[in-house]
């Protein structure tokens, strides 16, 4: 029997991608590479992420085509399945959010977290060390 492996992308892997003045682009391009041959699994990510991708590359970068081509590249991909944060995860989220009061992490990574735990997936690509102890990290 084949043990089904799965990953989460986090914001900073899209983020770091998409901007070539990124300090993790070239790990990133790695990474990616690696998880769209099916090395980690099946490869999931959220509504959140996508969002906080969009809008931390317009920020960083101030430039508003590359934040568009980014969530292009992740909403029209075939090999990322994109997950909703439903009221369920949403709901999950915030008591986790209340829970790690001595853990950086944001709301969108508990909501990450909670789609992370109701969907059996086994490890989070991502930059953010806040996970540590969470989940296996791939970095």
């Amino acid at each position: 029997m084949r043990l089904v492996v799965t990953v989460f992308v986090d914001t900073g892997i899209f983020v770091a991608l998409h901007n070539a003045d990124d300090d993790f682009h070239s790990r990133s391009k790695e990474l990616m590479k690696q998880a769209l041959k099916g090395d980690f699994g099946r490869i999931f990510t959220s509504d959140y992420v996508i969002d906080e991708a969009v809008t931390v590359a317009l920020v960083r970068t101030r430039k508003h085509e590359l934040a568009l081509d980014l969530g292009r590249v992740i909403i029209e991909s075939l090999r990322i399945t994109k997950v909703w944060v439903g009221e369920d995860s949403f709901k999950a989220a915030w008591k986790k959010f209340n829970m790690f009061k001595n853990k950086p992490l944001s709301f969108t990574d508990c909501t990450s977290i909670a789609i992370i735990e109701s969907n059996g997936i086994k490890q989070i690509m991502s930059f953010d060390s806040g996970f540590d102890g969470l989940i296996t990290r791939i970095c």
